[in-house]
């Protein structure tokens, strides 16, 4: 019997042993990971005994199976004999970052990897022949690094290949006529390809294709006619183009025939107008200025907000119905929604019941030409996230815009309270909402030019739909204001680097945006004048949490709740101390930052359905 006990005892004593000093093997590679690519931003407590808790790594029976890093600004190249270590990992994810250099060979190790996910990198060389090796490989992603050479053959060796992703790199020759029995998705495009598709292959969609010198279905036929015009088709161009200018010229000419025969200058209720898009302010009127409006429902004239120059217009923009003018402005109730950093804007109900918002600047340093000229570029500007810009006026004393109503008021008052308001609850899936659109229509002014940047990113700044969609307000007014308008660095937002509020960089943005995101996770203000509490510096505080060790203290108690998106809080927290890093050059560019938001959404890439034979080999929900 004893000889039992202890035959049993050294059995587990071994199986033990092994166990942990094979989970002691995957912590050392995962450290040498991080050390040799600059992770350190993983918010990762290297004093803890094991991996399996640090954010993006999954343990099973002791092992580290899946090791999941998108978009953690990694960089440079990895070293090898570091993740053939990792001998259990089922899912490697690497996607997203800036990783470069050859991938490692002895990828070979991994024996059980099932998916593979190393897309948006710059990742050179040719595909590593140790890939063909990886018998269990259902979904592999290439897509959008500088991998070169031709497209091997050996790919026919990964029966269980359900996805090949290989678009927006440098391959060249010919597609190898491979059979892959289980592949459902299929990219090659925009490489350097040429030669014909293989018929096994012309099923799939022409998108996996273009951006080559490919021929044949689903593109066009590889026979030397096959893009050529005959004689009768470009005959029957010609004709159909001239039948239809000449249509054109008719319907021209019927249309100012019969303008020329209504009522010169006047619109169809007899009222005079001038040209489209502006209406005239009468000369009655002019209001007296008086004091600023007060909360409560009262008439724009009678309260006086504005003093306005006779003979000065409300100009609109674009083709928007020009339902009301002036006087129905002058006329509307109002309340004041809150005083900001470039003027008091007020809501604005007309008697028609149509509800507008009204922003009444102050300290414009600007001539008329150019208020007109930068506030045109303002409303010409349309996305989805942005709060549109449907008219302005510019007079001696007063410049007002007017823009569309958001009902549900800003972020700020919803997270913070307002007034006599308490605060709204906010779930994490709608709180990541309102940070992606708000990525967008940041990420889309900066897309407007070198020069184009916001100025004034603030949680008050970034109004909700009544569907808690973000609208991002305030933009393009920075260069309106004068010298007296100073940063104001006490209010938390400001980029450490910013001295003048007229000139706010794209990375000042990405800084604002990063104060923004932590605001969104830890439910903190970062200014001192919300209900008259000192406000605190979010960044520091957040550093002073996470320094030591990662605890739950950082999130909005609110938050504590979603457990099972902890992972994913975590990563937006660690986006948002990248974008707030104190050094510019170290901040993300908005498009990498709304493209890390967009990966935890889950927006890029849905997975669709594999063969149910790929399913049960527990294809992991990583976006492509």
């Amino acid at each position: 019997m004893n000889l039992l006990y202890f035959t049993i005892f050294s059995f587990l004593f071994a199986f033990f042993s092994a166990t942990f000093s094979d989970l002691t093997a995957d912590k050392a590679a995962l450290i040498a990971l991080r050390s040799s690519l600059g992770g350190r931003s993983l918010l990762w407590n290297l004093s803890n005994p094991t991996p399996c808790f640090w954010v993006g790594v999954h343990c099973q029976f002791n092992r580290v199976t899946e090791l999941r890093l998108p978009g953690m600004a990694l960089s440079g190249q990895i070293p090898p004999n570091i993740l053939g270590n990792l001998t259990s990992l089922l899912t490697l994810s690497l996607r997203f970052n800036t990783l470069s250099g050859e991938f490692p060979n002895d990828i070979s190790s991994l024996k059980s990897l099932r998916n593979l996910y190393l897309q948006g990198n710059h990742f050179s060389g040719t595909i590593p022949d140790a890939i063909f090796s990886l018998r269990n490989l259902v979904r592999l992603n290439l897509a959008s690094n500088n991998f070169s050479g031709s497209i091997s053959s050996d790919f026919g060796k990964l029966n269980r290949l359900g996805t090949l992703y290989l678009e927006h790199n440098r391959f060249i020759g010919s597609i190898p006529d491979v059979e892959l029995h289980s592949l459902v998705q299929f990219n090659v495009s925009y490489n350097q390809l040429s030669g014909k598709i293989p018929t096994r292959f012309s099923s799939k969609l022409e998108s996996s294709f273009v951006g080559n010198s490919l021929c044949g279905s689903p593109l066009k036929s590889c026979d030397g006619n096959g893009g050529k015009l005959s004689g009768g088709a470009i005959a029957g161009i010609v004709i159909g183009s001239v039948v239809g200018v000449l249509i054109i010229v008719a319907i021209l000419i019927f249309v100012c025939c019969r303008g020329k025969g209504s009522k010169k200058g006047e619109s169809k209720d007899g009222r005079p107008f001038k040209e489209a898009g502006v209406v005239d302010i009468p000369r009655e009127s002019v209001v007296e200025n008086g004091s600023d409006l007060s909360s409560g429902y009262m008439s724009v004239k009678e309260k006086g907000i504005v003093k306005f120059d006779g003979g000065k217009r409300l100009v609109f923009f674009g083709k928007v119905e020009k339902s009301f003018d002036l006087e129905d402005l002058l006329r509307a109730s109002a309340e004041v929604l809150g005083k900001g950093t470039f003027g008091t804007a007020y809501k604005a109900v007309l008697e028609r019941g149509m509800v507008v918002a009204v922003k009444r600047l102050k300290e414009v340093a600007v001539s008329e030409k150019e208020y007109k000229e930068k506030i045109e570029g303002v409303g010409k500007m349309h996305h989805e996230n942005l709060v549109p810009l449907r008219a302005y006026y510019y007079g001696g004393e007063e410049k007002l815009l007017v823009y569309d109503y958001m009902s549900m008021g800003s972020l700020s008052a919803l997270l913070h309270g307002n007034g006599s308001a308490g605060r709204t609850p906010l779930n994490w899936e709608t709180r990541l909402s309102i940070a992606l659109g708000a990525a967008r229509g940041i990420g889309y002014l900066h897309s407007q030019g070198s020069t184009v940047s916001h100025g004034n990113i603030k949680s008050s700044n970034i109004l909700l739909t009544s569907s808690y969609e973000a609208r991002v307000s305030d933009f393009g007014l920075s260069q309106l204001v004068g010298p007296n308008n100073s940063p104001n660095h006490i209010d938390g937002y400001r980029a450490p680097e910013v001295t003048d509020a007229r000139r706010v960089s794209r990375k000042a943005d990405v800084y604002s945006f990063g104060v923004l995101l932590l605001e969104l996770l830890t439910g903190k203000s970062p200014t001192h004048s919300l209900l008259n509490e000192e406000g605190i510096d979010l960044p520091k505080w957040v550093h002073s949490v996470v320094k030591e060790d990662w605890t739950s203290e950082v999130f909005d108690l609110e938050l504590l709740r979603y457990q099972s998106v902890e992972d994913d809080m975590v990563q937006l927290l660690q986006l948002a101390v990248d974008c707030a890093t104190k050094y510019p050059d170290k901040r993300p560019t908005m498009a990498e930052v709304t493209r890390r938001i967009e990966e935890l959404c889950g927006s890029q890439h849905e997975q669709k359905p594999l063969h149910s034979d790929i399913l049960v080999d527990n294809i992991d929900s990583d976006s492509l």
